[in-house]
């Protein structure tokens, strides 16, 4: 069994966690069951299957959640495309965490084609 923390992509999974939960509290009430909470759920849900994939036996079986991890950071990069267009956040205020985004996204292939070449 794996430790989640040892992984970097978990580490940088949990900071934008954080970071999309302090960005949603400036979020119109309204929203408070609407994009605060997909968000939250979106980012919440990469670094929870990458530690639940840890904790599976298999390497197929972590990949899969490593993959599920990945559909997730895409759905957060989109909500990020949503707010600004709406106005909830300037451009500015998202480009460092669109950024972390798309670092993660790029560590979770890596490490999803090293299982696929150590697997064969």
């Amino acid at each position: 069994m794996r430790d989640f923390r040892k992984y970097q992509v978990w580490e940088l999974g949990h900071e934008i966690t954080l970071e999309v939960y302090t960005l949603t509290n400036s979020f119109p009430n309204d929203e408070k069951y609407g994009l605060t909470s997909q968000m939250r759920r979106a980012s919440s849900s990469i670094p929870a299957n990458i530690a639940e994939g840890c904790g599976r036996e298999s390497e197929v079986e972590f990949k899969r959640f490593l993959s599920i991890a990945n559909g997730s950071a895409t759905e957060l990069e989109y909500f990020l495309i949503l707010v600004k267009d709406l106005n909830f956040i300037s451009e500015e205020n998202i480009k460092d965490l669109a950024g972390k985004v798309n670092q993660l996204k790029r560590s979770l292939n890596k490490l999803i084609n090293k299982i696929n070449t150590t697997s064969k």
